[in-house]
């Protein structure tokens, strides 16, 4: 197991209507809509991997999940922000496959499929509330919190068992574009999720 540590912020769109299950269930629910179909977004405040500084760089994802989530068979994609090195770049890889262990160690376990990783433009950006993912021209994406009823307040899901952190906000997705891998999704005004992470190997 690779020595590596992602401090930052996730944000994920999926196809379920609003709120996705996975969250609650740990993937032992179905997606509202049977299957999953995803992109996300990585913004790392601090990180390094086997000594070298991630520190400032972003992650854009891919996932396509035929049923259950616990259920495995999972096609995956990774694009690399395109200011990182190569061991930056070779360490984000193996962190996002699942080969590096550790957090997302499960991807080995649940991606039958790893279609691929490339470096791309990857703009992670936030504007008050809503934070937007830009991937070239493969992932365009904004999304935004579900306003709870003191507006001022996230709406949030607290001490999950979520593997990608126990506090998830309930967001929807006001922009959701994907053309990748012969994919050509739209996912605006589905389920969306913010989340804070610290992940290490």
């Amino acid at each position: 197991m690779a020595d590596w540590k992602i401090k930052g912020e996730l944000i994920l769109n999926c196809n379920c209507t609003v709120f996705c299950p996975c969250v609650i269930s740990l993937g032992a629910h179905p997606p509202t809509e049977g299957h999953c179909q995803a992109w996300a977004g990585v913004r790392i405040d601090e990180g390094h991997f086997e000594g070298e500084d991630l520190s400032g760089l972003n992650v854009g994802l891919l996932l396509d999940i035929p049923g259950k989530m616990e259920r495995g068979d999972w096609k995956a994609a990774a694009y690399i922000d395109d200011r990182s090195n190569d061991k930056a770049y070779e360490g984000l890889v193996d962190i996002f496959s699942g080969n590096a262990g550790g957090t997302t160690g499960l991807f080995s376990m649940l991606v039958s499929e790893f279609m691929g990783a490339e470096r791309a433009p990857v703009e992670f950006t936030t504007d008050g509330k809503k934070r937007r993912l830009s991937v070239g021209r493969m992932i365009q994406g904004e999304v935004e919190p579900v306003q709870g009823k003191d507006p001022e307040k996230d709406l949030v899901v607290s001490n999950t068992g979520y593997w990608m952190g126990a506090d998830i906000t309930v967001a929807t997705a006001n922009k959701g574009r994907v053309r990748a891998f012969g994919r050509v999704w739209n996912f605006e005004g589905r389920s969306a999720e913010i989340c804070q992470i610290d992940w290490s190997g």
